[in-house]
């Protein structure tokens, strides 16, 4: 928190009859109205649903941010932020590790109630704690433009997931991204959190990791991704699930259909964990990203993962780094992706998973069926460090040193690739081209090159991208040093009107 000097709190005389008692919305609510001084009586027959909504609007949004801030801070009696006074009118505010506390946490949230412009909002390791929490669910029951939150590591318990949970089965705020990692929430806390987002469909991407659910936590959890259908993204690494756990949430994945990330690194599936999972890649068609990470798992979980595999249509990235895998697990994997034709698998991780060149050999293989296929490994066992550098060397280099040799342009080499001079054509006749031409090339480089050039449609478009290994169309009218090549910009020779009439 800055230094400021603290601001001396108003002081008011004490009613002469005791007020009727209030609930926590209508103090909070009250304290805010008083605060700025718009209190406002309103029209018969209107009732307020929480205490942050403000009765005059207008008052309210002609009073500035700024001031409305400093008279919620000496309100709770705290020192302004002047990080939050100079950047709330921006998108983005980050007050993490600002040693907030439940009463400067009340003063943002009394600020934000008619903010307009944050739509991203970092509130980690504040100490936030219960109170803090409940100011915060208040704010965004009245201010429907955050859309992220993260209250990370503020230690919120029981009682702040209770208050969370509350909130979120109303489903009326606009936050689409919730980060609670690290506050300290065992099976209890995932119990709510199961009631929670099995109403809840507005919430699209949440991160509980860092937490201690154990094994009942995750049949809670496994019972939240059976009946939720807004989830899209789910971290729930460094937790402590075991085979119950890691089943429970497997039989929950089956029945999901729109998850598509799903973080479990760092927890303990095991193999029999791995055997679940793989039953979830056979059936389920909506994950495409999934880190299984430091899971304890060997070649036996490895297999069963790759049968799923055989059949899965919709998985991109998969992530076993730090598992126990030797290179027959390794093999296993990438050839259940040769088996499946309809494979959409992009990255596999095995980097800790030291190979040998009979690996990389079946791996070529592989990408010559699946080109957009990225396998990461250790390195190739007996290969010197400077035979490893060459397979790496851009391909570009090598393309443009071939062009050179034979007095050609990189445009000219790239259209005599396609039987029609066309500037571009499918992912799987480049990879062909490319491995039978004359340019020393391995299929690493190759599939280097294919990431690079290659489209979401699954073809390889030339189009705008070089012009003699060295310039890219920006904008019309500008020329952009292309990402591909190592060259340097030669605008003296070419005009963008001349560099279209070239891939003409």
């Amino acid at each position: 928190m800055d230094n400021d000097e603290p601001l001396e709190p108003e002081i008011k005389d004490e009613p002469e009859t005791e007020p009727a008692a209030r609930n926590s919305d209508e103090t909070f609510y009250c304290e805010a109205e008083a605060s700025v001084a718009i209190e406002k009586e309103k029209p018969g027959g209107e009732s307020s649903e929480t205490d942050l909504e403000i009765e005059d609007t207008e008052k309210l949004f002609t009073t500035g941010q700024r001031e409305l801030y400093l008279e919620a801070c000496k309100l709770v009696g705290v020192v302004p932020v002047s990080y939050f006074i100079r950047n709330m009118e921006e998108s983005y505010v980050n007050l993490n590790h600002h040693g907030l506390g439940p009463s400067g946490t009340k003063a943002i949230a009394i600020a934000l109630v008619s903010n307009t412009s944050v739509v991203t909002l970092e509130l980690a390791d504040n100490c936030i704690m219960e109170e803090g929490t409940l100011s915060l669910v208040q704010m965004l029951q009245e201010n429907y433009y955050l859309q992220d939150l993260n209250i990370s590591n503020n230690d919120l318990g029981l009682k702040g997931a209770s208050t969370i949970s509350e909130f979120l089965q109303r489903n009326t705020s606009s936050l689409l991204n919730l980060q609670l990692s690290g506050n300290n929430f065992k099976d209890e806390s995932a119990e709510l959190f199961c009631q929670a987002f099995s109403a809840n469909y507005r919430i699209k991407t949440l991160d509980l990791s860092h937490n201690e659910f154990s094994d009942k936590g995750g049949e809670h959890l496994g019972q939240m991704l059976a009946l939720n259908i807004g989830l899209q993204s789910l971290d729930l690494s460094w937790n402590q699930f075991h085979t119950q756990g890691a089943v429970a949430l497997c039989n929950g994945l089956r029945a999901n259909v729109t998850l598509q990330k799903l973080d479990l690194s760092m927890n303990g599936f095991g193999n029999e964990g791995a055997t679940a999972l793989g039953e979830v890649l056979r059936l389920n068609n909506s994950l495409v990203h999934i880190d299984v990470s430091s899971n304890d798992i060997s070649n036996e979980g490895v297999l069963k993962i790759s049968k799923g595999l055989e059949f899965n249509e919709s998985l991109k990235v998969l992530k076993l780094f730090l598992n126990p895998v030797s290179m027959d697990g390794a093999t296993l994997l990438i050839l259940s992706i040769k088996r499946n034709p309809k494979s959409k698998m992009e990255e596999i991780d095995i980097s800790n998973v030291l190979v040998s060149e009979q690996f990389v050999k079946i791996l070529d293989g592989v990408c010559a069926i699946h080109p957009q296929l990225d396998v990461t490994y250790k390195a190739v066992q007996g290969f010197s460090a400077k035979k490893e550098l060459l397979l790496r060397t851009n391909p570009m280099k090598l393309i443009q040193s071939y062009a050179d040799q034979h007095q050609i342009t990189v445009i000219d080499f790239f259209k005599s690739l396609n039987p029609n001079g066309r500037m571009m054509m499918s992912v799987g006749d480049f990879w062909k081209a490319m491995i039978q031409d004359k340019v020393p090339m391995n299929p690493y480089q190759v599939r280097e090159l294919i990431k690079k050039l290659a489209e979401k449609t699954g073809m390889v478009n030339f189009r705008c991208w070089c012009l003699g290994g060295t310039l890219r169309i920006m904008k019309p009218g500008g020329i952009k040093n292309c990402g591909l090549c190592y060259g340097s910009i030669k605008t003296a020779k070419f005009s963008p009107d001349a560099f279209n009439a070239s891939l003409a």
